[in-house]
């Protein structure tokens, strides 16, 4: 069974090297139709809100982030990609913006997700949403729990690894602040940027360790579309 476990991990490593690194380093099958439409719990080491929307660079010479995302619907020929869930953790770094390059990701899917999902997902992220070089990639598996409700979200990993919990920011009614006409990286469209504030925001794995609170936080719709 040990054996297994550590092939298995090994798999992970290497696709997950091949999947994620520049876009331009990995051979693709042009003209595959794809569409992808996902919801994210995201929260950053920046105060509110994260310059990297705007500018080239963020607050800090990092960006620690974390993004727990469902996905809504979407495809990639014929791999069927909804309800898939998927958890991102990593620093953007300082270059980011002028050269691409940024530090270090760690990838972890939810064991629902099927290999053709997690091949097909990580495709589009690296060829169309987060068009970025990562230095550093690890892949991970565990359970994902994923909420929003109540004007808070919450996001954990079951192996205690990542989590966040974020309140939302109330406007000057008391209702829900919405950031519109803002681009998400490399996202299409978006239904707007709702504020939060994280409560908890914490990630401890890979030799990585953060913790934050009183910071940047969000929850998104984005959609996109194209051939691969």
């Amino acid at each position: 069974m040990r054996r297994t476990i550590v092939l298995s991990g090994l798999v992970f490593l290497a696709l997950g090297l091949l999947l994620f690194q520049a876009p331009a380093a990995r051979p693709q099958t042009a003209g595959t139709a794809w569409s992808f439409d996902a919801t994210y719990i995201e929260a950053c080491s920046c105060h509110a809100f994260c310059p990297c929307y705007f500018n080239k660079e963020a607050e800090h010479p990092f960006c620690e982030f974390q993004m727990a995302v469902r996905v809504n619907d979407g495809n990639l020929g014929d791999v069927q990609l909804k309800g898939a869930k998927y958890w991102l953790a990593g620093d953007l770094g300082e270059e980011w913006g002028t050269t691409g390059k940024t530090p270090w990701l760690v990838v972890t899917w939810d064991p629902g997700v099927t290999q053709a999902q997690r091949d097909a997902i990580a495709k589009i992220l690296m060829g169309k949403i987060y068009p970025f070089q990562w230095s550093d990639v690890k892949i991970d598996e565990s359970a994902i729990s994923w909420s929003i409700r109540e004007g808070v979200a919450r996001a954990k990993l079951a192996n205690a690894n990542g989590e966040m919990v974020l309140e939302r920011f109330a406007g000057a009614d008391g209702g829900p602040v919405v950031l519109n006409n803002v681009k998400y990286f490399g996202a299409d469209s978006n239904r707007g940027f709702v504020v939060y504030k994280s409560k908890v925001h914490r990630w401890d794995g890979f030799g990585k360790k953060f913790e934050y609170s009183d910071r940047n936080a969000f929850t998104i719709r984005i959609q996109s579309s194209g051939t691969l």
